[in-house]
């Protein structure tokens, strides 16, 4: 029969295993989420949520349990061996059983948060799990031979390895995990090298490069709607959701591309200086797009100098008889155009606006709830009225860069203004959604960046005076804090909250780092400070929803919000 000793040895074997599966999954889907982006990574533990998952009670509970097994008086509190010897064991047994059950419970749930499983990440993830839950085996041999830990019996030997690789498991899984890139970049070369070759062949494919640090999305789907009307959706291809890395615009080259298609509509991305060029080497684009450029990244890039410089490698990879379009309301891209005007080789550079009369210019702007209406003129003398079924100003812009280049591709503003018509609000980029208790929904959680939530906010203001039964609806926000805006943070932070308090009835911040900035600001812009609320929890959030509006409220849904709060309040009738 076993002994108490190998039983419990065993047992709180299992139990850690149990409770690694969902540590490991973490750490692979965070290092995932960040593209594998070091500085990017390192950002997230800046925010408040990021320094909880190193500074949790849980852990300095494992710390101080350390210490206990280091501690020989701990050991010999009991005259009795047995009991000095099961002792700590035992409250590592509840401990890690306790984590093992809210593990099951998690993967029943769904709440797990776990990576993309692909046919490449699989493996490795394999992997890291055998390499993982042999630590401890290496560390207790490595103990055994070394008569650590004074003259410890060996379960109590095995307990520490166990704990002390729990407790540095942040740092020996992102090892492991990094330990792969070679590999990983291996792999990714030869995809790159193969999307090259494939794309060196197709001599007739037109492709338009979307970059910028807001708008690529947008643009990128209102062009694609647009020129489908003069070309047909069969010639056009474009990137998928969130495919505007090297991979990503990568794969869509070897897999989507086909010999029909005559025009690739590429939205690139980047987080590092070198980035967008890279994209450019890629996919080589004849036409650029660049929407926009503020602080977003700012944490990962270094500075607002690199972020421009990198957006602009974009403009100066396009060929001699390339055409350039820009946005020429943006303060960063006036002043960057103005510094290396002359340097850039491409012969066209196209600038929209809606504040002068650049190349292309709209006027007349009419917001209303669920559209918005205004005039494009263009300096050849060409103009069209324009209705776009979206909300909010922000969208002009966005329309503009496309109607540029589809002008550039021979429509003419009457045929993009039809084509416009088709345009329909996609969930996550401001969708409104009516909701099934009567209340006004604005899905905005696709991404968040300091622009598009002041003009989100801005919007609200179009249902001021929209009553029900004579009483005026409320505003209502729910957001995180923006993150990766490195020393900007506070400043945007606070600028948010000056207009959430001019603007709004209610605000619901979901993450902690930069509240007291916002709210500080709301009251000072006339929020009554009870209105501005810091809550983390989902169901907290829709209680309180439930008990402070009333049917025609309206409630911005901005960036990432707790995934159930958006479940919940974007269901359709």
């Amino acid at each position: 029969m076993l002994s108490i000793f190998s039983l419990l040895l065993i047992s709180i074997s299992i139990f850690w295993l149990i409770r690694s599966a969902k540590i490991i999954l973490f750490w692979v889907y965070l290092w995932q989420l960040k593209d594998y982006h070091i500085p990017r990574f390192l950002a997230h533990f800046q925010t408040e949520k990021g320094r909880q998952i190193l500074l949790s009670k849980l852990r300095f509970l494992k710390i101080i349990l350390l210490l206990c097994f280091l501690s020989s008086n701990i050991i010999l509190f009991f005259h009795d061996a047995f009991a000095s010897t099961v002792f700590l064991p035992l409250i590592l047994l509840v401990l890690y059983s306790l984590e093992s059950i809210r593990t099951i419970k998690g993967f029943i749930q769904r709440k797990l948060k776990m990576p993309v499983f692909t046919k490449k990440t699989m493996p490795i993830l394999g992997l890291i799990f055998i390499l993982f839950t042999l630590c401890p085996l290496f560390l207790w041999q490595k103990i055994q031979q070394t008569a650590f830990i004074y003259n410890y019996p060996p379960l109590l030997k095995f307990c520490f390895s166990l704990l002390l690789i729990d407790i540095l498991s942040p740092i020996i899984l992102s090892l492991l995990i990094l330990s792969f890139q070679p590999l990983t970049v291996l792999l990714r070369n030869q995809i790159l090298k193969k999307a090259k070759l494939k794309r060196k062949k197709l001599k007739d494919l037109l492709v338009i490069g979307i970059t910028g640090s807001y708008g690529k999305t947008s643009t990128k789907e209102f062009l694609y709607t647009i020129l489908a009307e003069k070309f047909g959706k069969n010639k056009i291809v474009k990137t998928s959701k969130h495919q505007n890395s090297e991979i990503g615009i990568s794969q869509c080259i070897l897999r989507d591309i086909k010999p029909e298609h005559k025009i690739f509509i590429c939205e690139m991305g980047a987080y590092m200086k070198g980035g967008i060029k890279l994209l450019c080497n890629i996919a080589k684009p004849k036409i650029g797009i660049l929407t926009g450029i503020n602080q977003q990244h700012l944490a990962t890039f270094g500075s607002q100098e690199k972020i421009v410089k990198t957006k602009f490698e974009l403009i100066k990879s396009l060929p001699e008889n390339g055409i350039a379009i820009l946005n020429g309301n943006n303060k960063h891209i006036i002043s960057e155009l103005a510094t290396i005007n002359k340097t850039i080789k491409t012969g066209i550079k196209k600038l929209y606006s809606i504040k002068e009369k650049k190349d292309i210019w709209a006027e007349d702007i009419n917001v209303q709830k669920e559209k918005v209406l205004f005039k494009v003129f263009s300096k050849d003398g060409d103009s069209a009225n324009f209705i776009i079924n979206l909300l909010g100003s922000r969208s002009i812009e966005n329309i503009l860069a496309a109607t540029v280049c589809a002008k550039e591709l021979g429509m003419s503003l009457n045929e993009i203004s039809k084509a416009c018509e088709k345009i329909e609000p996609i969930h996550g980029l401001g969708k409104l959604i009516k909701e099934q208790n009567g209340l006004n929904i604005i899905d905005a959680t696709y991404s968040a960046n300091p622009d598009s939530v002041i003009s989100h906010l801005n919007y609200l203001k179009v249902w001021n005076h929209e009553t029900i039964r004579g009483v005026e609806c409320k505003k209502i926000i729910i957001m995180p804090c923006l993150i990766e805006l490195g020393n900007t943070a506070k400043h945007i932070h606070q600028k948010i909250g000056g207009k959430i308090g001019e603007i709004c009835d209610l605000a619901i911040i979901t993450t902690k780092e930069y509240f007291d900035e916002i709210k500080n600001s709301a009251v000072e812009s006339g929020m009554d400070k009870k209105n501005i609320l810091f809550i983390e929890n989902p169901e907290t959030i829709l209680k309180k929803i439930k008990t402070f509006c009333r049917v025609g409220d309206i409630i911005l849904l901005e960036s990432r919000a707790p995934k159930k709060v958006i479940k919940n309040l974007t269901k359709t009738k």
